[in-house]
């Protein structure tokens, strides 16, 4: 399988609870924070609920 680098790029103030909480359960805390994650489904949903706040960009 092959990992996505999910990488913040928006503040999460305003936005919505659930936003707030996929965000901090990604492992992002701050604007500019990066992870890498396996591409799962799971994953794919939580980008999907915060999608207009992330950049996700494919790695191996």
């Amino acid at each position: 399988m092959s990992n996505l680098k999910i990488t913040q790029v928006k503040s999460k103030i305003g936005g919505k609870q659930n936003q707030r909480d996929t965000l901090r359960t990604l492992g992002l805390r701050r604007i500019g924070d990066s992870v890498v994650r396996e591409d799962r489904p799971e994953v794919l949903g939580m980008i999907n609920t915060v999608r207009h706040l992330v950049t996700v960009e494919e790695v191996d």
